[in-house]
């Protein structure tokens, strides 16, 4: 087992990353507070990994709740149905919340420990790759709106994430291809090393090898709690984190958050973060043709027809990293690089929507 460490003082919590943690009653025992649980799982994970969990929680009070699974379910009236729960089964401000899934799950069941009492504890049990790299550290919870991609919400860190890289097994190829659009997310922003890596390696990560995915696990890990420690409510680098959900997110919301995963959204916006680069003068055409070989070969989609440049520019403009009426998006300098900006060529943004999109 790694074990990696969010250093935020009072607040720093461990990562732990290993194959079968969830069968280490000691392990769950150890690192789950209070005598009440609301363990939040879905339709597809909780008949695969509940009973597990619920049998390492011990004496513990345990209630359960599914909820259906997939983004379009990702909103404030899911959040209120847990909410319901705590309050019916009388939960006290020394409970725990149990988030057991993907991206979805922790960031609703965190932002109802947000909510729940004015916070109370959570912990995230992240059972996707996606979820494994990236959602299920840093502490940003909430849901979608009509309007926007994770519009509501609020900064809560988990109390621990224990990262189970077995439960990987009974991923779908097509979460898992998701969940490798964050990894090379990581490799693009800031750790070339690691983009060359997948380059190499990416028919290993495909063909789910152990060794392959725990490496991708843990480098990613590293990465963003390095940067969530220097940052946690994304005033500087954090934001370097966004590189290609700006573009992804209006992706989701012009969709309905029902066409795209996640991370399918996001790899298509890194390709859109890297022609913009190009466009604006900063790279030249090679890098960008790099990484789209890469997400061909990842079997992520690089463009959306049916969504409109001028749509999705409208829902763009209401994304959350919008300031003083400018969209603020991360570019590159090279594979490794990359760096938020407001001052770039409106017409290379309007350039790179019309390449992608319909």
């Amino acid at each position: 087992m790694d074990i990696l460490n969010v250093d935020l003082g009072s607040r720093s919590y461990p990562i732990l990353i290993g194959s079968g943690l969830l069968a280490r009653a000691d392990l769950i025992s150890q690192h789950v507070p209070g005598r009440d649980v609301l363990l939040v799982t879905n339709t597809i994970v909780g008949p695969l990994y509940s009973s597990a969990l619920k049998q390492g929680l011990g004496t513990r009070r345990v209630v359960e709740v599914t909820l259906p699974d997939g983004e379009s379910h990702k909103s404030l009236g899911t959040v209120a149905r847990m909410l319901d729960v705590l309050v019916a089964n009388r939960f006290a401000r020394d409970c725990t919340v149990l988030a057991l899934g993907g991206g979805v799950v922790g960031d609703m069941a965190g932002f109802a420990a947000a909510c729940y009492q004015r916070g109370v504890a959570y912990v995230q049990v992240p059972t996707t790759l996606l979820a494994q790299v990236d959602s299920s550290v840093g502490g940003k919870t909430g849901v979608n709106h009509p309007g926007g991609k994770n519009l509501i919400g609020a900064f809560h860190q988990p109390s621990a994430v224990i990262a189970d890289t077995k439960t990987l097994q009974t991923l779908p190829p097509r979460e898992l291809r998701a969940g490798l659009a964050e990894v090379i997310k990581y490799g693009l922003m800031i750790d070339e090393t690691l983009f060359c890596w997948l380059e190499k390696n990416m028919e290993k990560l495909l063909g789910n090898d152990a060794a392959a995915l725990t490496h991708v696990i843990r480098r990613s890990c590293e990465i963003k709690a390095n940067i969530v420690g220097r940052d946690e409510r994304e005033q500087g680098d954090r934001a370097l984190l966004n590189l290609g959900h700006t573009f992804g997110h209006a992706l989701e919301s012009a969709t309905g958050y029902t066409k795209w995963l996640h991370g399918e959204a996001v790899g298509a916006g890194l390709l859109m973060a890297a022609t913009m680069s190009h466009e604006a003068g900063l790279i030249p055409a090679e890098p960008v043709e790099r990484l789209r070989k890469l997400l061909v070969r990842a079997g992520l989609p690089t463009e959306e027809r049916a969504v409109r440049a001028s749509t999705a520019l409208e829902h763009m403009r209401i994304d959350k990293k919008v300031k003083s009426g400018r969209i603020r998006l991360v570019l590159l300098r090279s594979v490794g690089a990359s760096f938020v900006t407001a001052d770039y060529p409106d017409a290379a943004l309007q350039r790179t929507l019309e390449a992608h999109l319909g």
